[in-house]
């Protein structure tokens, strides 16, 4: 064979490469499967709808693991009736910042995955791949209503990685928990954070300033590779119109973080952005606007009230907690009524954890935000602020249309309570992913994580 050329493996190698991937299924794709469900009727229940409703004794009748009825005296039509009196009825919660999985229990150091701290651009990582499915902190997030969270990466870094949307299902692999067709999101990171981390190691990011211009500089290298991805298939396009027979161009060297961003820039990929403080997050939208992305919400945003009317302008969410503040510097213009301000001025509010402790009442969080508001005023009932932690997080992860609210046709992703669900004295009774009832306190039915099952141990060693 002279020099050069290649063999018939080679060469078949080759070609196939040019046709397209080996494997039919894409790679990290999700293998969700939704459970066998029975058909539902939960009779006479309060029912919040996510939507701004509330519904007084009403039935919603569930089938094939959707909503395929809500209203008042409907037929059983061989349903198994669950009765709701004196019960109340709310999608399921969603939090949208939450690090179950990476950050699992027990939290030592050969489980803590959650913060690729080699580098202020981690844009390369996806949080999904350090996710461990039978942390034992996933069934507590579903015994306090939780059915779908968004997995982030931390906030150390610039560009912290891409987040996964999962459902809160009991499962082997975080394929399985993926909640199918849901966009990944990129997770940054402004203020404090980059700037601690790196300036203590003498690297940039040193100071606010440093932390701007890492994202300019990585945005504008993704802006670059994007224009020349266009240019690529404007030459393709151009050659097969002439006929000519030339081999197509080598594709140029995988630059996983820049495909990130790239991914970003094209839409299919969500921006979530930590920020805390109000001309921070001026500064990430005046950056947005520079390269032609959108943020799809602010995280923590205890200063988003200072600037609720920009935050409705531009359409973007602000995910909160309830009463955080203080513990930083940046943290310290914090105040009780910063989810209900951002809500009455029109904007996306939403209610998070960022917590594995917090995830497990966040309809206590929102109680506490909706007190909070009462106590100055505002009108807020339960059927507003239930949005906080359902429908408004579901259109934050773009899902909104699949789940998030209790109407005919979506996923029925519902929890049923023991009674006003922003009481401290209410529990969930009943806990239904796509129909699926995978938490059932009356029945004692509730998942077990490996982890936590009774084992016998033999022998020692690593």
């Amino acid at each position: 064979m002279r020099p050069g050329t290649l063999s018939g493996g080679g060469l078949a190698l080759l070609l196939l490469a040019a046709a397209g991937p080996l494997h039919a299924r894409a790679p990290y794709e999700s293998t969700y499967e939704p459970r066998a469900t029975e058909p539902l009727l939960i009779r006479g229940a309060t029912v919040l709808t996510g939507t701004g409703a509330r519904l007084d004794g009403a039935d919603v009748r569930l089938a094939d693991g959707r909503i395929t009825a809500v209203g008042q005296s409907l037929a059983a039509e061989q349903a198994r009736v669950v009765d709701g009196e004196g019960r109340w009825l709310t999608p399921g919660i969603i939090d949208v910042h939450s690090h179950l999985g990476n950050y699992p229990s027990p939290a030592i150091a050969s489980t803590q995955d959650g913060n690729e701290m080699t580098g202020p651009n981690a844009a390369h990582v996806w949080a999904e791949h350090s996710v461990w499915p039978q942390d034992p902190q996933f069934p507590l997030a579903l015994a306090g209503g939780v059915t779908t969270l968004q997995i982030l990466p931390g906030s150390g870094n610039l560009f912290g990685g891409r987040g996964v949307t999962l459902k809160n299902i009991p499962a082997r692999t975080v394929q399985e928990m993926k909640f199918p067709g849901a966009k990944q999101s990129l997770k940054m990171a402004c203020g404090e954070n980059p700037k601690r981390a790196y300036g203590s190691r003498n690297q940039p990011p040193a100071t606010r300033m440093g932390n701007i211009a890492g994202f300019r500089a990585a945005w504008a290298k993704a802006q670059h590779a994007l224009e020349k991805e266009a240019a690529r298939a404007v030459n393709a396009s151009a050659d097969t119109d002439d006929g000519s027979a030339e081999a197509p161009d080598v594709p140029p060297e995988r630059d996983l973080g820049v495909e990130t961003l790239v991914g970003v820039l094209k839409g299919e990929i969500l921006v979530h952005n930590h920020c805390y403080r109000a001309d921070e997050m001026a500064w990430m939208i005046d950056v947005a606007s520079e390269f032609g992305y959108e943020i799809k919400a602010f995280h923590h945003a205890v200063e988003s009230y200072k600037i609720a009317d920009r935050l409705a302008a531009e359409g973007i969410c602000s995910a909160m907690w309830a009463d955080w503040w203080g513990f930083k510097l940046e943290a310290f213009d914090g105040i009780t009524e910063n989810v209900a301000l951002v809500d009455e001025a029109g904007a996306c509010a939403i209610v998070h954890s960022d917590s594995a402790t917090g995830i497990q009442h966040l309809n206590q969080e929102a109680a506490k935000a909706m007190a909070a508001a009462r106590r100055q005023g505002m009108a807020v009932d339960e059927a507003r602020a239930i949005a906080w932690i359902t429908l408004n997080a579901a259109r934050a992860l773009e899902i909104d249309a699949e789940t998030g609210s209790i109407e005919v046709g979506k996923a029925a992703d519902l929890v049923l309570w023991s009674g006003n669900p922003f009481s401290v004295y209410s529990r969930a009774d009943l806990v239904l992913i796509d129909g699926h009832p995978y938490y059932d306190r009356p029945a004692g039915v509730r998942p077990v994580t490996d982890f936590e099952l009774e084992q016998t141990v033999n022998g020692g060693g690593e």
